[in-house]
């Protein structure tokens, strides 16, 4: 799961304007939440056909919104009969706080995962070495190092070797460092960087297939300068959107016309 950016637009209230008749309008950045769930083979890879199929959808609600849609999802394909679950995301406190909980209270199976996307916090040790280093050739040395060290479980050693450069630092770079090392810290804390563990039995580490669809769903359609969404049809359009990308267009058309089905009478 992650989120992406829409610009809504918010009517102004007060009297309409004498010459258009019209009110005006405010546009806010909205992020909406969105959700891929699929199933992959014995090597890690997504069945896109198959008995269980590809599920996306988001909405503008909020998370207490975004909460009840994956439950609903999660339920109907049985969650609690998988081998294993794999929850991927990026560091948002939302996620971490509400969606454990959800999946204890759902009785996901013993091998239940929780893991932050590898690339997101690659992304902050990239920005350590930035702020510890002053060469590039320094920085792409210990970044690589310090990559291979997350990815082995180490994180320990890692942020033990992270706190060496705090020591010294002062101003501006040890505000920085300080920055990325608690933010390795606190998925540490979580147990969200459990790479090793998840890579051994074949899953993803990586939140790649929601980025994807944040960038079909949203981007490609939704998010402009000059586009301005009213929340209604922007919520309407991202779960049209979703229900493309999944290919299960024709559906979730099927399922709409035949709701209009008006069952005969005895």
């Amino acid at each position: 799961m992650d989120g992406g950016r829409t610009r809504i637009r918010i009517n102004n209230k007060g009297r309409r304007k004498v010459k258009t008749n019209r009110l005006g309008f405010t546009g806010e950045w909205i992020e909406p939440k969105l959700l891929t769930i699929y199933v992959v083979n014995e090597e890690g890879k997504k069945i896109i056909s198959g008995e269980i199929p590809i599920t996306n959808d988001g909405t503008y609600s909020g998370y207490q919104g975004f909460l009840q849609i994956l439950e609903m999802y999660l339920v109907n394909l049985g969650i609690s009969q998988a081998k294993q679950v794999l929850l991927i995301a990026d560091g948002a406190d939302w996620i971490w706080i509400h969606i454990p909980p959800l999946l204890k209270k759902l009785k996901c199976p013993p091998d239940t995962y929780q893991l932050l996307d590898f690339y997101h916090a690659a992304s902050h040790l990239q920005d350590f070495a930035d702020a510890a280093f002053n060469t590039n050739n320094e920085r792409q040395q210990w970044f690589k190092k310090a990559r291979k060290t997350l990815k082995k479980g180490q994180t320990l050693n890692l942020i033990r070797k992270m706190d060496e450069f705090i020591q010294g630092a002062t101003g501006e770079r040890l505000k920085n460092l300080l920055r990325e090392r608690n933010y390795i810290l606190k998925a540490y804390r979580r147990r969200l960087l459990k790479y090793n563990e998840v890579g051994a039995k074949k899953l993803p580490l990586g939140s790649g297939a929601v980025e994807s669809l944040i960038r079909q769903v949203v981007n490609l359609r939704m998010k402009g300068n000059s586009k301005f969404w009213l929340q209604d049809n922007a919520e309407i359009m991202l779960h049209l959107r979703c229900q493309w990308i999944a290919k299960s267009w024709d559906n979730f058309s099927d399922s709409i016309f035949n709701s209009f089905i008006k069952p005969q009478s005895a």
